[in-house]
């Protein structure tokens, strides 16, 4: 047991669109010390046809990687380095997109019209911006479903829980990318190591992220969540940021919290954001919309 992280801030995600006309809900878009190397987290979910089937044509990318986890519908893909493939619910699309690639994303949903998934984008350190891109698709089938000591169930798709590795690997943050269903009665304890910055996003029921319960170490943005004082149950589409320490424990009471955890040691470097390029100086920026713009974006075309 070590020191048990605090909650630092909280805040809920909030309607926005994207692509040709995608009605999300965005958890954060913007660089932020506590995030780093974490940039945005959408969460794309719907039962509405109108709301995804527009979807995200074809675009471009340049020194993050975005990684798509599934939970209901499908997203079909194709990319400039010639991959193609269709992510089901389970399934997690991890691309990186490094020195540049263009791709296209195209929800559809189930039977009755239920689609949704989350999109999380991770920087690449400046070293690591103009590395060749490469696609993952990761059936569910492979990522581990680990049932921990505290009755927890934990789907790993990037790190370690109890000694079982997620697929995705070599990645150049070394992430941690989990789904977590703590059941009701029940806490979650996973060790994090000082100094990474941590996540966790509420898909459904609700919570309680540190063991003090105490709105007052709360940081809110946007209005509070609770009445101020102990026990603040935190609920679906919330974004939960980590203080420091080398474990989170997450617990739930009457009902079962299922959320996202991502961590990783940030960056610390400088942010040059426009659109889907990220770079570290605008000088870097210009010369990513340059080459689109004359057609020299792509360094790597891959299959073609």
């Amino acid at each position: 047991m070590g020191a048990i992280r605090n909650v630092a801030k909280v805040w809920k995600s909030q309607p926005t669109i994207e692509g040709a006309g995608v009605h999300l809900n965005r958890a954060f878009g913007s660089a932020n010390p506590r995030l780093d190397p974490f940039l945005l987290l959408d969460d794309f979910r719907s039962g509405n046809p109108r709301d995804y089937l527009p979807g995200f044509p074809w675009h471009p990318h340049r020194g993050i990687e975005t990684i798509t986890y599934m939970l209901h519908g499908t997203v079909e893909h194709g990319d400039s380095m010639g991959n193609a493939g269709v992510i089901a619910p389970g399934d997690v699309q991890w691309m990186t997109a490094g020195s540049g690639i263009i791709h296209q994303e195209m929800p559809k949903g189930e039977s009755k019209g239920l689609m949704g998934g989350f999109q999380l984008w991770a920087n690449l350190p400046a070293a690591s911006k103009m590395m060749d891109p490469r696609y993952r698709e990761v059936k569910q089938e492979t990522i581990p479903a680990v049932e921990t000591g505290d009755g927890a169930v934990a789907r790993v798709i990037a790190g370690t829980v109890e000694g079982t590795t997620g697929p995705v690997q070599d990645v150049v943050t070394q992430p941690t990318y989990m789904d977590v269903t703590v059941p009701p009665g029940a806490t979650f304890h996973y060790e994090i190591e000082q100094g990474k910055n941590a996540f966790a996003y509420v898909i459904e029921g609700g919570g309680y992220f540190d063991p003090d319960r105490d709105v007052y170490a709360m940081d809110f943005m946007g209005g509070s969540y609770c009445d101020f004082g102990k026990d603040c149950l935190l609920g679906a589409q919330t974004l939960v940021s980590f203080g420091d320490g080398n474990e989170i424990a997450v617990s739930a009471q009457d009902e079962a919290v299922r959320f996202l955890l991502a961590a990783a040691f940030p960056l610390n470097e400088p942010v040059a954001w426009y659109g889907p390029i990220v770079m570290n100086t605008r000088e870097e920026l210009q010369v990513a919309f340059d080459e689109y713009q004359n057609g020299t974006f792509i360094k790597n075309p891959g299959k073609e």
